[in-house]
């Protein structure tokens, strides 16, 4: 049964996030089958210059507005000085500030959806450096966003910027599991068959709960780096050393937040199958695959890898979607369930906890 609604409930869609906005109303509409029209597509006008303005042709007086938005999708494209220009995180960064802008403060409530926070890895200072995220963070809520949802945040804490305001960060663990339990139906996820790897010790919180859902044993790839010099903005790796129980004939599951490059998690796929993984599967939040696709068809092709699982949270090329390799995991009736308790102005915490989905999961599946 419906709840009070905080205010009429309404979608804004950013570029390049218009496909998931759909998703999540039709899914909002099955369960509201009296519902009207929930998305509110603003203008935003990009000039030759690159300088841009957002127009909103309706009413927003009074609204419980969500603004889903991916701020990494280099998918959309813009005419500057007669170049065909992809846009970059801090062009989309900029639309959300100019959508909030047009709003002009009428709606009863404004929620920002970045499922991948905008500079979310310049989360800490370490030398006089700029924290974009913390700063990004602040300029939302001087703006008027009231709540912030974001999904595996690289850090947090980064949320204690902005104290006073409400922010999220969701796991996509649940849909993850469902998703390798239905690709894989023949794999058994059990102490003696399989192990969770977390390919660094920054992940190691990550890859805990998922070993503890589905309770498994867990191993951890320790980055050995060369802090004598910075290549592309980082120290580079040397060496990735193992510390964990025997790999022979056992499945591993990889989980990371991030997969950019992916040169790090294909080393690590590497040296589990030279301990004698039996099949490797990744799970990362984003998978941004930033130097393409080839060096994961070789190591697809030479039985390195089985399975790279990443959500539609953030831009897949299509080229990818096409790869036998990889399977995305589709986060639109999560993300419609989020909403659609909020706007009725519900906990969440039932979903931000997943253990006993999970549980009935493995349950449904007789793994349990």
């Amino acid at each position: 049964m419906q709840g009070t609604q905080v205010g009429k409930l309404a979608i804004i869609p950013m570029r390049g996030s218009e496909e998931m906005a759909k998703k999540v109303e039709q899914w909002i509409r099955d369960w509201r089958p009296n519902c009207d029209d929930l998305i509110i597509c603003p203008k935003l006008v990009r000039f030759n210059t690159g300088e841009g303005k957002a127009v909103i042709d309706e009413s927003v007086r009074g609204l419980d507005i969500f603004i889903v938005c991916d701020v990494f999708n280099y998918g959309v494209t813009y005419n500057m000085y007669g170049m065909e220009v992809p846009m970059s995180p801090d062009e989309h960064y900029q639309d959300i500030k100019r959508v909030i802008g047009a709003i002009g403060g009428k709606a009863r409530r404004i929620t920002v959806i970045m499922p991948m926070l905008y500079e979310g890895r310049q989360d800490n200072r370490t030398y006089r450096e700029s924290l974009d995220c913390a700063i990004a963070l602040q300029e939302l809520s001087a703006m008027g966003v009231d709540n912030i949802i974001a999904f595996d945040a690289h850090n947090a804490r980064v949320q204690n910027a902005v104290p006073l305001n409400g922010f999220d960060n969701v796991q996509p663990t649940y849909q993850m599991i469902k998703a390798l339990l239905n690709t894989i139906p023949d794999i058994k996820p059990n102490r003696d068959n399989c192990m969770v790897i977390s390919p660094d010790e920054g992940g190691m919180q990550r890859s805990m709960y998922f070993s503890s859902s589905l309770s498994l044993n867990l191993g951890m790839f320790y980055k050995r780096r060369d802090y004598s010099r910075i290549v592309n903005g980082r120290n580079p790796i040397i060496a990735h050393e193992f510390l964990g129980s025997d790999m022979e004939g056992k499945d591993a599951i990889v989980v990371d937040d991030i997969l950019a490059s992916g040169d790090s998690m294909l080393q690590v796929a590497e040296k589990l199958k030279a301990a004698g993984a039996r099949d490797v599967y990744m799970f990362v939040t984003f998978g941004q695959f930033t130097a393409g696709l080839d060096n994961f068809d070789k190591f697809y092709a030479d039985g390195i890898i089985t399975k790279v699982f990443t959500t539609n949270l953030i831009y897949q090329r299509p080229e990818l979607l096409e790869r036998p390799w990889y399977q995305t995991v589709d986060m639109s009736k999560f993300i419609a369930l989020i909403v659609d308790t909020l706007n009725e102005d519900k906990s969440i915490s039932s979903l931000l906890n997943p253990v006993g989905r999970i549980d009935k999961l493995m349950t449904d599946k007789g793994l349990r």
